[in-house]
């Protein structure tokens, strides 16, 4: 069995050239019968990548492209909580607001929770839901306010601002960097134009019926600023390409 070794070069050191030189001749003339060698470049930032061009010379000639074809690494030890994403995140935002109703209650619910729960340096210093329900039957609305500043609209007065979720809005003076939301569409809609009045960022989340679920039959597109790559016009797939859009970028 070949025992792994890894070779780290690169990094803050104003011979950061030299050492990247240096670390693949070293691992040239090392015994490639005894030892499986895995280079490990580190950026003039400390980020750590291997990969497959990551011990070849020529790859440095291009270095941004050399680290997009690459695999970046974090470096843990027994016991390190690691938080494992799909994509690449950013911080949510200082102040978030999640705004839904009827079916976008529950799905909203998991998003506070999640959010509530992320990391430190990412998560929001504010959570702000506003929920909007028919009547007094306002389900799920202990749980939103073990997780967030909840506040609540129904259609009848009954509980919070009469009216709907962005009469709460307006009523308590509430503010956000980033809009999340979910529900009907109406209330998409609305949440749509009042955050291009406002200059926010909103992400809404679309339902449609879906007869394939896999983005073929275009049973459930809606229409777009841009034009969709997959159909050439200014659609896309809700199924496939959603459910969740920037608002600025769907045309509802």
């Amino acid at each position: 069995m070949k025992l792994k070794i890894a070779v780290l070069f690169g990094g803050k050191s104003t011979e950061h050239e030299i050492s990247i030189i240096s670390a693949i001749q070293a691992i040239r003339s090392m015994d490639q019968e005894k030892y499986e060698i895995i280079p490990v470049y580190m950026t003039k930032n400390n980020d750590y990548y291997v990969g497959e061009d990551i011990g070849k010379i020529q790859a440095y000639q291009n270095i941004p492209e050399l680290l997009k074809n690459s695999t970046q690494v974090v470096w843990i030890k027994d016991g390190d909580k690691v938080s494992l994403m799909r994509y690449p995140m950013k911080k949510f935002g200082n102040n978030i607001m999640l705004m839904g109703g009827g079916i976008g209650v529950p799905p909203l619910l998991e998003l506070a929770i999640q959010l509530k729960n992320l990391p430190k340096e990412l998560c929001p210093q504010e959570i702000i839901i506003v929920m909007g329900y028919r009547d007094a039957q306002t389900f799920l609305a202990e749980e939103f306010a073990q997780n967030g500043q909840l506040y609540i609209a129904t259609e009848d007065g009954s509980v919070g601002t009469k009216g709907n979720v962005l009469d709460a809005v307006h009523e308590n003076g509430l503010k956000a960097d980033v809009i999340y939301a979910c529900g009907p569409m109406p209330m998409l809609r609305a949440i749509k134009h009042y955050a291009q009045e406002n200059g926010q960022d909103a992400y809404i989340s679309l339902e449609e019926r879906m007869a394939c679920g896999v983005g073929a039959c275009l049973g459930c597109v809606c229409n777009t600023v841009q034009k969709d790559a997959h159909s050439h016009v200014n659609n896309t797939r809700i199924c496939t390409d959603g459910p969740v859009f920037a608002a600025k970028d769907v045309d509802i």
